[in-house]
């Protein structure tokens, strides 16, 4: 299985579609790149409140003081935006994490004006999720 892209490449990547479908194809694609989680990971504590979805996001301090992440949805499309928020966060100090221009980074992406309200949501649920445990790391 392909490893995720760095952000630079994801983003890169976004320009070439063509139209919105390639877009959603390459965003389920890049959501079955991500490895399984195991029973433990996919515990209750790493549940995403907020999403109609289930969406679980794993997130481990290394050695190093940056965060390796996992995740998991139940839906495709959805699984794929779990992707594209760990390529966003993978291997970055919690410091990091809270400074990021995660806004910015989904402007460039331009998705929320092609995402349901609801997968909104769940986004704004998961990075929420993320920034509130990165701060606990700090």
């Amino acid at each position: 299985m392909p490893a995720l892209p760095d952000e630079n490449k994801l983003l890169r990547n976004f320009a070439r579609c063509q139209d919105w479908e390639e877009r959603y194809l390459y965003m389920i694609e890049l959501g079955g790149r991500l490895p399984e989680l195991n029973e433990t990971q996919k515990s209750e504590s790493n549940l995403i409140a907020g999403c109609q979805s289930q969406v679980w996001i794993d997130m481990q301090l290394q050695s190093d003081g940056t965060i390796a992440f996992a995740g998991d949805s139940d839906a495709a499309i959805v699984k794929g935006l779990v992707a594209i928020v760990i390529i966003l966060f993978q291997g970055k100090t919690p410091q990091q994490i809270l400074v990021l221009d995660v806004k910015s980074f989904f402007e460039q992406l331009a998705l929320e004006q092609h995402l349901t309200p609801s997968r909104t949501q769940g986004l704004n649920a998961m990075i929420r999720t993320i920034l509130a445990r990165a701060n606990e790391l700090v």
